[in-house]
């Protein structure tokens, strides 16, 4: 459960860095230097001190990436500007959980007792509570269902690379070999990689905005964005993932899911001392909600 929590805690760094590097690049170019970052490092690694692009399980992990990274990634940020972010967390984050659960039960069969699934259900609730958005503003309705089943994309994309990724630790383990979690992810974020740089090559020459958009850059000086995309790239996509997947190498990913859920609730603190935001009673009753789970669930397993 500890790489579980250690995730949280990365990813929500990750959140905070990309607010401001997104802010400063736009959402797709700060996307492809955050997976150039995290590649790079996590190649380093897996090519020093790791297995490299060895093992059974490497096929499956380059799915994994390709589903988690690609689809998943990609479904979120179509579902962000015709939801708003509060509501497509709420759809990513909390539907990953239980579909997670089950295509692991279905596929794997891995079960959770009803004790795991009561605590699971609070932290969810807990979450829910914290961060459930005001009423979507006036929308057509065309503009609300696209943006929902991509939310509803999203968290296939999510739950179906975390239970991959259990997969392909398990045909390792069971070829008697073994696969830290660092190059795992590594593994995964190659296929990201490929996703994300075509994305981002087709909206740039679609766009039409090379002219346009280097002028702007220039103006920012490399000096202020390089920390932003560097912790960014580092917390999220390279450490945050790397706890990831060392999570879900002992852990079913019907429970690790859930408490990576909580990530929003690890947001509210680190907003506060780098934004001066202040967070509502709501959110604090739901973040309190969330870790009783969280903790409650942790002396289960």
């Amino acid at each position: 459960m500890l790489p579980s929590f250690i995730t949280t805690l990365l990813f929500a760094m990750s959140a905070v860095t990309a607010a401001r590097s997104t802010r400063m690049l736009g959402s797709l170019q700060a996307n492809f230097w955050r997976l150039i970052v995290a590649t790079s490092f996590l190649a380093l690694w897996a090519h020093s001190f790791g297995q490299g692009l060895t093992g059974p399980g490497l096929p499956i992990f380059l799915v994994s990436g390709f589903i988690g990274f690609g689809v998943g990634d990609l479904a979120l940020y179509f579902a962000y500007p015709r939801l708003g972010a509060r509501l497509t967390i709420l759809l990513a984050q909390c539907l990953a959980a239980p579909i997670g659960a089950a295509i692991e039960w279905a596929w794997l069969g891995t079960t959770l007792s009803l004790s795991q699934i009561f605590w699971i259900s609070v932290i969810l609730g807990g979450v829910y509570l914290a961060i459930s958005p005001v009423p979507i503003e006036a929308k057509s309705l065309k503009t609300v269902l696209v943006g929902t089943a991509c939310g509803i994309l999203a968290a296939l994309g999510q739950a179906g690379g975390a239970v991959l990724s259990r997969k392909a630790f398990e045909i390792t383990k069971a070829a008697g070999q073994s696969l830290d979690g660092m190059t795992a992810a590594y593994q995964r974020i190659l296929a990201g990689l490929v996703i994300g740089s075509l994305v981002y090559l087709v909206h740039w020459i679609r766009e039409n905005r090379i002219k346009k958009t280097m002028p702007a850059m220039a103006k920012i000086p490399l000096r202020r964005v390089a920390p932003w995309v560097l912790a960014n790239g580092l917390s999220g996509p390279a450490l945050g993932v790397g706890c990831y997947q060392w999570a879900l190498a002992t852990t079913p990913a019907g429970i690790v899911l859930p408490i990576v859920a909580t990530t929003p609730l690890a947001v509210i603190p680190l907003a506060m001392v780098l934004d001066g935001e202040k967070p509502s009673l709501r959110s604090l009753l739901g973040g309190l909600l969330a870790v009783i789970g969280a903790i409650a669930l942790t002396f289960l397993v």
